[in-house]
C-alpha cells in the first residue's frame, strides 16, 4: 500500500494520508511529531548565532525549523533523514497521481490502442520499420 502524506487542512496535529490502493484520503498521523509554532520557529539571525543548538534541536525533535526575516517566513530547516523522506513521499505523490490520471483515462474511453500510436508516430515521421 502506498500512502502520501501532506500538512494542513484538518489541523495543526494531524495529516492527510491518502491511501493511494482505494483513492481515498483521511485523517491520519503516521507518528509525525506535532509541529510546534513557539519553538520549531526561529529569526534569522538566532540560526547564526545558534546554529549548533537549533541542528541539535533538529536532531533531537524530528520537526523542521522556520526560520524568519522581519517576522516572516523566509526558510524551512530541517534534518537530511527527513528531507529524504519528503523526497520520497514526494516522488510516491507523482507515481500515485500518475497512476490516476492513467486510469481516469481508461475509464473515460480516452485511450488508444498501442499499435495505432506507434503506426501513426511512424507514419508522422516516416519510420520504416
Amino acid at each position: 500500500m502506498t500512502l502520501l502524506v501532506g500538512y494542513g487542512g484538518i489541523g495543526a496535529r494531524e495529516t492527510w494520508v491518502e491511501r493511494a490502493d482505494r483513492g481515498r484520503i483521511v485523517p491520519g498521523n503516521l507518528g509525525n511529531p506535532p509541529v510546534d509554532i513557539v519553538n520549531d520557529t526561529q529569526p534569522m539571525t538566532a540560526f547564526r548565532t545558534r546554529s549548533a543548538e537549533i541542528l541539535k534541536q533538529l536532531k533531537e525533535t524530528g520537526r523542521p525549523v522556520t526560520l524568519t526575516v522581519n517576522g516572516k517566513a523566509a526558510a524551512v530547516v530541517q534534518d537530511a533523514e527527513a528531507y529524504r523522506r519528503l523526497l520520497d513521499l514526494a516522488a510516491a505523490a507523482n507515481v500515485a497521481e500518475g497512476i490516476r490520471q492513467g486510469l481516469e483515462d481508461l475509464e473515460n474511453g480516452r485511450t488508444q490502442p498501442a499499435r495505432a500510436v506507434f503506426a501513426a508516430l511512424r507514419e508522422k515521421y516516416g519510420v520504416t520499420r
